[in-house]
């Protein structure tokens, strides 16, 4: 690991490359370029995701920690930055990039000169998700762009801003998540032949990940699934076949139970998944997920997501502005 302390882009820049070198590494051998964003606390559990997926997918791994104002409005810009080539991210080189003051407003400045050239480029936040993708440019420069309304003090509103906000190529880890379901319940499905009247879905009613199983449910299905209140995540789910018969799913700490009318009950594997593995399954595509859109616009209700354009503008917005006054005022770029 190399330290760079009050440095510029440029020294960054160089010094990767002399790192590379010295590593023995190829700019061929990366996939990707995954800008994370996230925050002073998080960066541990980023590289130890990113290890995981890397392992599929090596890339080139940007971690951006913002503090725009630094505790005050006039804080000076300021970059440090930490290079890991290999080590424990593996078949992976990152770059963790400490950004205060005005710098940490136009990140893109750092970020864009140190993407690894010829290949895509994933943005992810890990944290809250922004209101509106176009205000990062950071997002702007991304081919994938991938949040987690789970983080949001708000989820059943974050989602719907994901909806509003929605263009090709936007994902969440909160559909992610519900995969191994998805996977359960298909199977489940197509062992029989009988059509489905109704659903119970057993679930934590704001969870953002229940919320889109409704959506995918309903819009696979054309059924909007009747909800009945669990304390943790999805907990079951059952479907009411014409005839009377029914076939659940019955989460179990890491199996599940698959019960139907008339057979004997199956216990079926439904491992929790560490977000590495969440990860890697979100970089193994890098084209616009289209069942994600129709779960989503199935669970909001908006409309015309397949029909937007795929590429963002950025919008200038400065999270300075709405700083409170605190005598010095705050500049704009």
């Amino acid at each position: 690991m190399l330290a760079l302390w009050d440095t510029t882009g440029t020294e960054v820049v160089h010094k990767l490359a002399a790192e590379r070198r010295a590593a023995g590494g190829v700019t061929t051998g990366l996939a990707l370029t995954l800008i994370v964003i996230t925050d002073e606390a998080r960066v541990r559990l980023i590289e130890d995701a990113t290890a995981i997926a890397s392992s599929a997918h090596p890339c080139r791994l940007l971690i951006v920690i913002r503090n725009p104002l630094g505790g005050h409005a006039d804080a000076p810009s300021r970059l440090d930055a930490e290079i890991i080539v290999g080590g424990r991210l593996g078949p992976c080189e990152g770059v963790a990039l400490r950004m205060t003051g005005r710098l940490a407003l136009h990140a893109e400045s750092v970020v864009v000169p140190l993407l690894a050239p010829d290949v895509p480029v994933v943005t992810w936040w890990n944290g809250a998700p922004p209101e509106r993708i176009a205000y990062d440019p950071l997002g702007v420069v991304a081919e994938r762009r991938v949040t987690d309304t789970a983080q949001s003090a708000d989820p059943t509103g974050a989602l719907r801003e994901r909806a509003d906000d929605y263009a090709p190529g936007d994902s969440d880890l909160a559909w992610t998540r519900i995969t191994p379901w998805r996977t359960l319940v298909a199977g489940a499905a197509d062992t029989v032949e009988t059509p489905v009247e109704s659903i119970v879905l057993t679930a934590t009613p704001d969870d953002p990940s229940a919320i889109l199983m409704g959506g995918w449910l309903k819009a696979r299905l054309g059924i909007t699934p009747t909800t009945v209140p669990a304390d943790t995540g999805i907990l079951a789910l059952t479907m009411h076949l014409a005839g009377g018969d029914e076939i659940s799913l019955t989460r179990l700490d890491s199996t599940c139970v698959l019960r139907r009318s008339g057979y004997g009950d199956r216990i079926l594997p439904l491992v929790p998944r560490r977000l590495g593995d969440e990860l890697a399954e979100e970089l193994r595509r890098l084209d616009a997920d289209q069942t994600y859109a129709d779960a989503l616009s199935a669970a909001t209700g908006v409309t015309g997501l397949h029909e937007r354009p795929p590429n963002r503008v950025h919008i200038w917005h400065d999270p300075a502005l709405s700083e409170p006054d605190n005598g010095a005022g705050a500049r704009s770029a």
